[in-house]
């Protein structure tokens, strides 16, 4: 192929390693999740962080069958500078009864331009004679059409066998000779897929290894995730001889998703020995994670696998001790690895140990005071048993660990009283409004504002009391606010409230914790030690 077709159809002009494939259909099976509604500049910039990754083809959709994806391979073309993948167009194999050059579906595959394409064929007999209304024979001609006509105008050429499991336990001759006639026409890759999710680890290892003797052709893996074992059946069949795995980011799909990328290239290089990526790749697989989540607006996966903030994460004391003294005996990886990091979560489960790490964590090591570790386990533990948790809220323990070390308690304001005000009007409109009476440098402020809610309007008010004399707070913003869950009270609505707030500084962000008898009380706390972290960050110095 010639560097001008190179760029003009998004190959790499780098040299790959052809010898094993990560196939990626984020932009193509992943969004079919429900609640995810791709925009063509979504799918730009994820097929951005996926080439950055190093992910060695991207599945960007199906053009023809929608505007939006023939948009996207247009603009792909153009605004996207492939470094390491190349880009997939997907389509399906000639209609029966016609001839590939003259399906319309298939020249539009042609028109968008990709230096490759997958083709999806039914390999299930009854799904040929039910779906496609046509004849086994009428199929297999199907495929090799298709196929040989698209290698002809030099694509290379990808297929993915649908329902392929089922319809080898079904008809297992038929089921390989979609595979052979592919591979005979000039396939590069055979895909065998578990469009259903059914098939368990060992079946597949077993099936996938009979056809590839059987056939001899290039065989790669797609495994929906309906029982749960997606990412298991593509190793399984990467151990039987496939050398393509098609996944998905963070495993989005259809039903229950798809295999996850992460997990699948992660086990790949780090426990099968696989240069899958280009050198020092994984180290980015947290952010990429985190970032394809961001762009498709739904919350990263707190206990995903190697990418989830909670995926080295410890909380029993016994995990503690034996982390202090080396941290391999309760991690199966170096998070680092992988662009994770190890945290130590403090809660009443926590030893002193527990305490010893967040601390030096938290840049401050008491592991030389005794005395002074065992204060702030007992404090954690006895505020914990009150409602508090410490887990989400990493300022709120950083500023009591503080107070323990120091022996006093930062203080940058000392309010005098607050009061906010909830007006239900007769149109049927609210009203709300709070006031704060403050010290700050030896000054009294008494500041009011309206806001959305009274939490709101508390935290406007604090702001204008306090913005002229510590600056700093103009460039704090609250982005999240979340009322946990209601503790069990004695009787009724008495109870106890647990509000967890973060705050960032444009840089970063942080965690506070707040416990009281009603929601606005518990608010203020967290609200305190939010600003309070915020100025502690910006090193300015307490007023008393």
């Amino acid at each position: 192929m010639s560097s001008s077709l190179r760029e003009r159809t998004g190959e790499p002009t780098g040299e790959l390693d052809d010898s094993f494939h990560v196939f990626d259909t984020t932009l193509r099976d992943g969004a079919q999740r429900e609640g995810i509604n791709l925009t063509v500049a979504d799918k730009l910039a994820i097929a951005r962080h996926l080439d950055d990754f190093g992910v060695g083809f991207i599945e960007g959709g199906w053009p023809g069958a929608n505007p939006r994806d023939t948009e996207f391979f247009a603009r792909a073309r153009e605004d996207v500078d492939f470094r390491h993948a190349q880009l997939v167009a997907f389509g399906a194999t000639r209609r029966a009864g016609a001839k590939a050059a003259d399906d319309l579906q298939v020249r539009a595959l042609l028109a968008a331009g990709a230096p490759v394409i997958t083709l999806v064929a039914k390999s299930h007999d009854r799904h040929v004679e039910l779906a496609l209304r046509t004849t086994l024979e009428e199929n297999l001609e199907m495929v090799r059409d298709t196929v040989s006509y698209l290698v002809a105008q030099g694509r290379r050429v990808f297929v993915d066998c649908e329902h392929f499991f089922d319809g080898y336990r079904a008809n297992p001759r038929y089921a390989e000779a979609v595979v052979r006639t592919a591979s005979e026409a000039g396939a590069d890759v055979v895909v065998l897929c578990d469009t259903n999710g059914g098939t368990l680890p060992a079946q597949v290892q077993a099936i996938v290894r009979t056809v590839l003797a059987d056939t001899g052709a290039r065989l790669g893996i797609h495994a929906q995730d309906d029982s749960g074992c997606a990412v298991a059946n593509t190793l399984a069949a990467v151990d039987a001889g496939a050398t393509h795995v098609q996944c998905t980011a963070n495993g989005y799909g259809e039903r229950v998703g798809n295999a996850n990328l992460f997990p699948v290239v992660a086990a790949l290089e780090l426990k099968y020995g696989k240069k899958v990526l280009p050198e020092g790749r994984l180290r980015e697989m947290t952010r990429i994670s985190h970032a394809v989540a961001d762009i498709v607006n739904l919350t990263p996966s707190t206990h995903q696998p190697y990418v989830g903030v909670s995926a080295f994460a410890h909380k029993a004391g016994l995990h503690a001790s034996a982390i202090k003294v080396d941290p391999d005996l309760y991690q199966h990886i170096d998070p680092e690895l992988v662009g994770n990091r190890l945290r130590m979560l403090v809660s009443d489960m926590a030893g002193r140990a527990s305490i010893e790490l967040k601390g030096k964590e938290l840049g401050i090591d008491i592991s030389g005071d005794r005395d002074l570790v065992g204060r702030v386990v007992a404090r954690v533990k006895e505020r914990e048993l009150n409602g508090y948790t410490y887990e989400a809220a990493d300022a709120s323990f950083e500023l009591l660990l503080r107070e323990e070390a120091e022996g006093r308690t930062r203080r940058y304001f000392r309010i005098e009283s607050r009061r906010a005000i909830v007006e239900d009007r007769p149109d049927g409109s609210h009203a709300n409004e709070a006031t704060v009476k403050l010290w700050a440098k030896g000054e009294r402020i008494v500041a009011t504002a309206e806001g959305n809610g009274p939490v709101n309007a508390l935290d406007r008010a604090l702001r204008v009391a306090l913005e002229r004399i510590y600056p700093q707070l103009a460039e704090l913003e609250l982005v999240d606010y979340k009322v946990r869950r209601i503790l069990e009270g004695k009787q009724g609505t008495e109870c106890t409230t647990r509000v967890l707030i973060s705050m960032s500084d444009g840089q970063d962000e942080w965690s506070t914790v707040g416990v009281a008898e009603n929601v606005i009380a518990a608010s203020w706390q967290a609200l305190e030690d939010a600003y309070t972290y915020g100025l502690l960050r910006a090193g300015v110095e307490p007023a008393e």
